[in-house]
């Protein structure tokens, strides 16, 4: 059975099917996104933004929500230790949340923080599909477009060796701020400009 994925090109054209704008971002990543999925669009595969630049009440929503109590105090105290505080006042903020495990980075070190990540799902017959092993025509659209970011020089999260996330491509090769050389109070006064 063959299934009729649009085949469009061109910039105009994909962002009428975009869930998201992709405001905020850094320029240069922004520029390679568009291009990634300009491409995909070319060969069938439609993946659509739902995140981009993320704020850091919205990180730390999504790092909680997976964390006993024990280990969010830990968090909030080790960016406090870390001359962090503003991190650590957001973490606190958000209050008690619960759901899946979706993140490993606190609030500020994701690139998502720094407009320079991006999520997107797999548009298949008009739904959103969510996984990385289900194929239509032969192909996954997570794979194809984690192959094609890493093509262009982007990392791709389902490429990872741990904690896969293929919906996620970034414009780094540096897990977090902190893997790139920055300190926590380094990022903490970088994300008090950008969002303070």
């Amino acid at each position: 059975m063959s299934i009729d994925l649009p085949r469009r090109s061109g910039r105009q054209d994909m962002g009428e099917k975009m869930a998201i704008a992709l405001d905020g971002l850094d320029p240069a990543f922004r520029s390679k996104a568009e291009e990634l999925l300009a491409n995909l669009i070319g060969v069938g595969v439609d993946m659509r933004p739902y995140f981009g630049l993320r704020t850091l009440e919205v990180q730390a929503i999504l790092w909680r929500q997976s964390r006993a109590t024990e280990e969010i105090k830990a968090a909030i105290q080790k960016l406090q230790n870390a001359n962090a505080p503003y991190l650590a006042e957001v973490l606190h903020s958000v209050g008690p949340q619960h759901g899946p495990h979706v993140t490993n980075a606190l609030p500020g070190l994701s690139w998502h923080q720094w407009g320079e990540a991006l999520d997107c799902f797999w548009s298949l017959n008009g739904s959103a599909e969510w996984s990385a092993s289900k194929t239509a025509d032969g192909i996954n659209g997570y794979r194809i477009y984690a192959d094609r970011a890493t093509d262009i020089g982007l990392n791709a999260g389902g490429h990872w060796s741990s904690f896969k996330d293929w919906p996620h491509i970034q414009l780094r090769s540096a897990g977090s701020p902190i893997s790139a050389g920055m300190t926590l109070a380094e990022v903490d006064a970088q994300m008090h400009h950008r969002f303070g």
